[in-house]
């Protein structure tokens, strides 16, 4: 591969003249994209199915079932803490999320050292019984979102790390790739179909210019979420850990339980404390209410604003004393430093969205997705006619040629080969949730292992018309499995279940076309030596920039 760049470089500029700055940062567009190309496909894509990461859980729990009205937020509280207290524990806290639109039960964390390992608790209640939800084990679309910047398997630390690096280096190929192409909004209006290495030129100019703000606004606020973790130095200089303890809390809702007074104490009514966050907050306002040593002398309510009222994620907050009910504290903002960071990084998360702006989220997410997969293919299909034998291409080629169908097809079709899994493991088998998660990522070795024994062409055509399949018949297993067919979704309002039937039904027609596409494609080789030899025009170097 390094020779290939020799060769180009040789190519851009005559002898004695100084390579420009278009040309170095052509160059470094193309290095910092496909390094980490194959990455940050796998972040921009489970990034984007994020956007609607309520809507994946409850696709993936069929069993629960959405209430026509939702009960008065303080009922819901005191019958999910109910509920929880009936288990015999001795609770440290407890923290309820209200229902929403969106999610509409009620969700619980609770601490416990009657509980065994770490003490730590969980549920899914319905909002109007308080009653836990029998619903099948899995982490739903929790998996794409930790997936995101985790990687599951790796440790989170150096998955953290490695997810920054990442967004480093699509930072850098961000802006020399506006550096590089001088035309890139001209071309934007330009789409050559048909022309080979021009149209993927032409697709990836238009994927990344359609976005262009927020892939820098996506990629900058991501590194801001975890700025903490890559730059320290300002909390370790801190004195205690109080002293760090209070900085953390003004960017994140965070209240440790303390210690109780080991005096029992009832619990006074919420009703007159959740009114009160409304009155400040509008209706529907609270989102989380926080209860530490429920039944003790010592308990604290704590209740905070719902993140969907606003686009910041530092926090809002009102702190009771749960004997008396009386207002120990109220939050209503943080600093400078920590109100730009929460705005930055509510930005990333996107949840103050509504539904018309989730959905421009998840397009320019998806088209960002593409611009990675564009540029990917790019780099292959340009080099592929300057091989000495393109039928024959070296080890470097080849390797780059195969991590790029894992990527993008692998991808294509470990994605709805997961909610195959969600629909066909046993409801009551052990590990559930872990056995989803493992069938996605053995489906995506699988597609690595058939991209390397299949030929290029036959690799990519199989795979995505695999993808097309898998997408087009999971609205047909959902009807069987789940008994939440298209029309019977349709016919009870029930968009969610249609939506996702629509999109999955749209996404297999595309797979279909590309699939098409590829097994038609017949590209031009120019003879070997001619090849080698031939000099790059101008207009080469300035396409190579825009790969």
């Amino acid at each position: 591969m390094s020779r290939a760049v020799n060769q180009e470089a040789k190519g851009r500029a005559p002898k004695g003249k100084p390579r420009g700055i278009r040309q170095t940062m052509s160059d470094l567009h193309i290095w910092t994209g496909l390094l980490v190309g194959w990455i940050l496909y796998a972040m921009f894509l489970t990034g984007t199915i994020s956007y609607f990461r309520d809507e994946v859980s409850r696709y993936m729990r069929p069993e629960l079932v959405g209430t026509p009205s939702l009960p008065a937020p303080a009922q819901t509280v005191q019958n999910v803490l109910d509920a929880v207290r009936e288990q015999g524990l001795t609770l440290r806290q407890i923290s309820i999320s209200l229902p929403s639109g969106r999610q509409p039960a009620a969700s619980a964390f609770w601490s416990s050292p009657d509980l065994p390992g770490r003490g730590f608790g969980s549920g899914v209640f319905d909002a109007a019984t308080g009653q836990a939800v029998q619903a099948r084990e899995t982490r739903g679309g929790d998996f794409f979102y930790a997936f995101h910047f985790n990687f599951h398997y790796m440790p989170a630390l150096w998955a953290r790390w490695l997810a920054g690096l990442c967004a480093m280096f699509m930072l850098v190929a961000i802006v020399s790739g506006v550096i590089t192409h001088k035309k890139i909004f001209t071309d934007f209006f330009t789409f050559r179909w048909g022309k080979g290495q021009r149209s993927w030129l032409d697709a990836h100019a238009a994927l990344s210019v359609l976005g262009l703000p927020f892939h820098f606004m996506i990629t900058w606020s991501g590194l801001v979420t975890l700025m903490v973790m890559y730059m320290p130095f300002g909390l370790q200089a801190l004195p205690s850990a109080a002293d760090r303890q209070a900085v953390t809390s003004e960017m994140r809702f965070f209240l440790p339980a303390g210690q109780p007074a080991g005096v029992p104490a009832p619990l006074p009514a919420l009703a007159p404390l959740i009114q009160q966050a409304e009155q400040r907050w509008g209706p529907g306002g609270a989102g989380i209410v926080q209860i530490n040593h429920p039944g003790d002398a010592a308990v604290r309510v704590a209740i905070a604003r719902r993140q969907s009222q606003r686009i910041a994620t530092t926090p809002q907050y009102l702190l009771f004393d749960g004997v008396t009910g009386e207002l120990l504290r109220a939050k209503d903002g943080s600093g400078p430093a920590a109100a730009t960071q929460g705005v930055l990084y509510g930005l990333h998360l996107g949840r103050f969205a509504d539904t018309a702006t989730r959905w421009l989220y998840f397009l320019l997410s998806l088209a960002g997705t593409a611009m990675v997969g564009t540029g990917l293919v790019l780099w292959t299909v340009k080099r592929r006619a300057r091989l000495p034998d393109p039928r024959k291409p070296h080890f470097g080629f080849r390797l780059v040629e195969r991590l790029n169908i894992a990527a993008i097809a692998g991808l294509s079709v470990a994605t709805p080969a997961f909610f195959w899994f969600n629909r066909l493991l046993p409801v009551s088998m052990a590990q559930r949730a872990e056995w989803e998660i493992h069938g996605f990522f053995l489906a995506w070795a699988a597609t690595l292992a058939w991209a390397l024994l299949r030929s290029a062409r036959r690799a990519w055509t199989e795979l995505l018309w695999l993808a097309c399949l898998l997408m087009a018949l999971l609205p047909v297993l959902n009807m069987l499995v789940a008994g939440r067919g298209l029309a019977g979704s349709l016919a009870a309002g029930d968009w969610l279940f249609a939506g996702f039937d629509l999109a999955l039904w749209a996404f297999a027609v595309l797979h279909a076309c590309l699939a098409l596409r590829v097994a038609r494609h017949r590209p031009a080789h120019a003879p070997a030596r001619k090849a080698r030899h031939a000099p790059l025009s101008e207009g080469g170097a300035r396409s190579e920039g825009a790969s």
